[in-house]
């Protein structure tokens, strides 16, 4: 089994101000690594709502957080149920969110789960296997045009178009290895330390799960849950996950986000969040050289704001009233007093 390391740990701690009793939710739980240290860091009276959509990430999970007993909340879910979760779970609002989107060595190092081009598996490539649609059945299904355009614009990939055109000539395709050597042949064997697979294997990944649509409406969530200066990072590990979250950070850390020719602003738009780090946090050589996967790793984080007289924090279909200063929020008895104010208004 592959031993899983977290990535950029120290900075991620640092950036959520992790404090005791604090509540925190990680999003993509994968091997608990930031979990625990999560855990530890916010005794005594710390809580963590963990989420993951991969139902072996959850089960392992239990017996690596089983110590801190009812400290921790486990869910088998996807986090672009976010809000609907931590409603469900009167887990709201909360001092920081994380999410760490990349893959765990323990679900690259599974068998039959198919993100892998290293070992022979079904081209499965999903994080919950309930779901329907694999990777096979993309690369089988699909059109040279439509193939293309998803190798393109989720792996970047410059070969795009002679990728696809050599996996629609070798149809079916139903292992990892037997899709990873028709990318090889595609682009004329290796160049370099990057498998010429990479791209590909990252860009159907993504497909399958639909990673992007699911990251851009999550992260609009975690700011609808986050108390007053509660906390959100986000570790991407390519460029399209890395622009999305750059860009929303940007669009809710300023009051208008009308077209720059706009002679008035007409948005109504108000900042929500505040820029903790605005240069990008990458790991330091000492880590990529401790562990390789972390050295693609970009660290975003940010802090939740409010106006001194706002009123209502939007949680889905409820609101939430703080008291934004006091941090009264923060106390369990408030908390669940306004909570229960809510149902009145």
């Amino acid at each position: 089994m592959s031993t899983h390391i977290p990535v950029l740990l120290n900075e991620v701690i640092d950036g959520l101000a992790v404090q005791p009793g604090g509540r925190y939710i990680d999003c993509t739980l994968g091997g608990t690594g930031h979990a625990v240290s999560i855990l530890k860091q916010s005794e005594p009276g710390g809580q963590l709502l963990g989420i993951d959509a991969d139902p072996t990430v959850i089960e392992n999970a239990r017996i690596t957080l089983s110590a801190f007993g009812d400290s921790v909340l486990l869910v088998n879910d996807n986090f672009v149920r976010l809000e609907a979760v931590a409603r469900e779970h009167n887990f709201q609002p909360v001092h920081g969110i994380l999410f760490d989107l990349g893959l765990s060595s323990l679900q690259l190092g599974e068998a039959g789960r198919g993100f892998s081009f290293q070992t022979e598996s079904p081209l499965d490539m999903r994080f919950d296997n309930s779901q329907g649609t694999t990777a096979a059945d993309l690369v089988n299904s699909l059109s040279e045009n439509d193939l293309s355009r998803i190798i393109w614009e989720y792996g970047d990939e410059n070969q795009s178009r002679q990728i696809a055109r050599f996996i629609i000539r070798n149809r079916p395709v139903r292992t990892t290895l037997q899709l990873a050597g028709i990318i090889e042949q595609a682009v004329g064997g290796r160049h370099g330390k990057i498998h010429p697979a990479t791209r590909t294997f990252q860009a159907l990944r993504i497909a399958v799960n639909n990673e992007l649509e699911n990251l851009k409406s999550a992260l609009s969530q975690a700011v609808g849950l986050l108390g007053y200066e509660g906390r959100l990072a986000v570790i991407t590990y390519h460029s399209l996950e890395d622009r999305i979250v750059k860009q929303f950070f940007a669009e809710e850390s300023r009051d208008c986000i009308c077209p720059p020719e706009a002679p008035v602003c007409i948005c109504t738009h108000k900042a929500r969040l505040k820029l903790i780090n605005r240069k990008v946090i990458t790991p330091e050589l000492s880590e990529i050289k401790n562990n390789p996967r972390s050295r693609s790793a970009k660290l975003r984080v940010a802090e939740r704001i409010m106006k001194r007289n706002e009123k209502f924090v939007s949680v889905g279909k409820y609101y939430i009233l703080t008291q934004v200063k006091s941090r009264a929020w923060k106390k369990q008895a408030i908390r669940k007093n306004l909570q229960k104010e809510v149902l009145t208004m």
